[in-house]
């Protein structure tokens, strides 16, 4: 039975790994590393995190598929999991020999991150070995030196798409906005909200801004169009909190 270990390796640092991701990786004889157009910057990041722990791995870029946007979002996800897991197949398949196989994935597996939902669809199922990772909620609090909640308080983890559809959730005073391309906090009332924003987190490139949201709304927005130009690709997230 092959053994497939999904290890979360935090926001692109090699030194967020964990000493559990580290034997992991160690231990692999396969990676698969997803591919995808203009954005060979994400695959070279995690053949260098590779890197810094072994210098002997075997390494299979894939393609990523592309989503049929013409399919209602739920329907169109649901299929393109389907295309990623047969991709996974058929590379593990090129490599009859390896036993241990690895996918490094950003942040951590369980977090607004679909690698278990493609890897349950592999027939016949691999062995599971989940390595828990540093969440960009957790780089973006640091980065920031904030705590995640008010005292006593709880915490919304959600996506602009939802933040877009359905507003600010009921009864939420903090919350952590996540796979937002279109900067929904724009739909916001300025004055009422602070932000803590922060993109490429604990990489070198890290770009944070903090303040009332209609302060800073323009800034980050220009920003981020700037960073994504220039990089081909950017990953961002945010906490907006009500203003006391």
């Amino acid at each position: 039975m092959i053994e497939l270990h999904l290890i979360g390796i935090g926001t692109g640092n090699p030194d967020h790994l964990t000493g559990e991701a580290r034997r992991a990786i160690a231990q692999a004889d396969l990676f698969l590393v997803p591919h995808k157009p203009g954005k060979s910057d994400l695959a070279d990041l995690r053949t260098s995190i590779i890197d810094s722990v072994r210098n002997d791995a075997v390494v299979a870029l894939f393609d990523m598929p592309v989503r049929d946007d013409t399919l209602p979002y739920l329907t169109r996800v649901d299929a393109w999991h389907d295309e990623i897991a047969q991709v996974w197949a058929n590379t593990m398949a090129a490599h009859p020999d390896a036993k241990r196989v690895a996918l490094l994935v950003w942040g951590d597996p369980s977090l607004y991150d679909s690698t278990l939902r493609i890897a349950v669809r592999l027939d016949p199922a691999p062995k599971l070995h989940v390595v828990a990772g540093i969440t960009s909620v957790q780089a973006l609090t640091a980065a920031h030196a904030i705590p995640l909640n008010r005292l006593n308080a709880p915490v919304t983890i959600s996506t602009g798409r939802r933040l877009r559809d359905h507003g600010w959730p009921e009864d939420c005073e903090t919350l952590i906005v996540m796979l937002d391309g279109d900067c929904t906090f724009q739909t916001l009332d300025g004055t009422s909200f602070d932000i803590w924003w922060g993109a490429y987190l604990g990489m070198p490139e890290q770009i944070l801004a903090h303040g009332r949201l209609g302060e800073v709304s323009a800034q980050i927005i220009a920003q981020r169009a700037e960073a994504r130009a220039a990089h081909g690709w950017i990953m961002d997230t945010y906490l907006l909190r009500r203003h006391a």
